[in-house]
């Protein structure tokens, strides 16, 4: 079980921190690796790519540190708000939300804002990136979830949920997605873009993590971390994390269990050892007190990183026939099934069930040539013409990405 982790947390007392964690079988251990005094107020949000750790602050800029070179690279200075949320798309794109209702995407090669979408009229509270690269989830204080088409930056779909939402998270896999109102979690599924069900947490929730596709880690303004099924829409487990309330929680899949990593107010980041399989009270691993109010959490595993990259892109090339031809088949599956319901052109309504085939698919099956032939030469014309007389912008530029992927 041997390993290189390194966790970054950010403080209220401005302060981010940095510690390389040792890897043993019964006990890990946090040593301190740096801090940094970057920001001139609080830290919000942090996020961790193979390359690059950025922190967003209440002083409205962004901080870049590179963790190879252990590094400050710089700071990003296009919001005019505070930094509410940060996501990587692997390690080529970064997403920030801030209160300024902007949704900027930077490449990292260069550091350039390559595009800025006016997201929400009030704040934007959190985004989550389609493990695809394709979509996006928005939620902010304009009491919206919108979903973003990030090849051409439109929006693609906007759901009134007449709360405001804080939290919004995709499933690993791709095929889910979870709202948080308060102390609710609602779990929406993608194909129909339905809601599934809803949980309810005892206190408002702080912090949500998937560990697999089915199983969430919850954190809430209390010392007690949850695991929910968000399949059955059942609580599995729950343990005390903290002495105070948890803030932030994060993991990772190690060879033989999962690690979850908590931060509190208490100073404290824990560690924690879980057997998904058993569900069993975890074994706390290590802790490591910072002596100040924590607010965020990241994990950083370089090792593992660059062979997932590598593996993921050399799978993506040799499979790249088969994936192409699931999307297709999903998406000619659900047009049949609203030519079957009477539903014609619904579709054209349904923006969002039409975005959510554009996914990523299965890793297997595949679909008669015949079928994808009488999708892309019938049926996908006749829908392109209907969102072009409908003025359906949006839904018209998916299908364009459909035919073209």
């Amino acid at each position: 079980m041997a390993a290189v982790v390194e966790l970054i947390a950010g403080s209220y007392e401005q302060i981010a921190f940095g510690y390389r964690v040792g890897t043993g079988e019964a006990e890990w251990t946090a040593e301190a690796l740096f801090t940094h005094h970057a920001h001139t107020a609080s830290i919000s949000a942090v996020a961790a790519s193979e390359r690059f750790v950025v922190t967003g602050s209440k002083d409205e800029t962004i901080q870049v540190y590179n963790m190879r070179k252990k590094t400050e690279h710089g700071a990003l200075l296009h919001h005019d708000g505070t930094i509410t949320c940060l996501e990587f798309y692997g390690d080529s794109h970064l997403l920030s939300g801030a209160e300024d209702g902007l949704v900027c995407v930077w490449s990292t090669k260069k550091w350039e804002c390559l595009k800025s979408i006016k997201a929400h009229k009030g704040h934007v509270t959190s985004l989550s990136v389609h493990p695809s690269g394709k979509l996006a989830l928005s939620v902010g204080t304009d009491k919206t979830l919108r979903t973003w088409n990030l090849i051409d930056g439109r929006s693609a779909f906007i759901k009134n949920i007449k709360q405001n939402a804080h939290i919004v998270r995709w499933s690993p896999d791709g095929d889910k997605y979870v709202v948080v109102i308060a102390d609710k979690l609602d779990i929406y599924k993608l194909e129909t873009a339905s809601l599934m069900g809803t949980v309810t947490n005892p206190k408002r929730i702080s912090s949500i993590k998937f560990l697999t596709n089915s199983i969430l880690a919850v954190a809430g303004d209390d010392e007690t971390v949850r695991l929910c099924d968000v399949d059955t829409q059942k609580w599995l487990c729950e343990f005390q994390a903290h002495e105070t309330r948890v803030k932030a929680v994060d993991g990772l899949i190690m060879e033989d269990c999962c690690v979850l990593v908590t931060a509190s107010n208490d100073g404290f980041i824990k560690m924690w050892k879980l057997h998904l399989k058993e569900l069993q009270s975890p074994t706390l691993l290590g802790e490591v007190n910072t002596t100040a109010r924590l607010t965020c959490l990241a994990v950083w595993k370089p090792s593992s990183t660059q062979e997932s990259t590598e593996s993921s892109a050399a799978k993506a090339t040799t499979s790249q026939g088969g994936v192409q031809c699931k999307w297709r088949s999903d998406l000619l599956h659900f047009i049949l099934k609203q030519i079957e319901s009477g539903y014609w052109p619904g579709i054209l309504r349904n923006t969002h069930s039409v975005a959510t085939l554009l996914g990523p698919p299965a890793q297997s099956n595949t679909i008669h040539s015949n079928c994808s032939a009488m999708m892309f030469t019938v049926i996908m014309p006749i829908m392109l013409r209907f969102s072009l007389c409908h003025s359906n912008r949006g839904v018209h530029s998916l299908l364009c990405l459909a035919v073209s992927s």
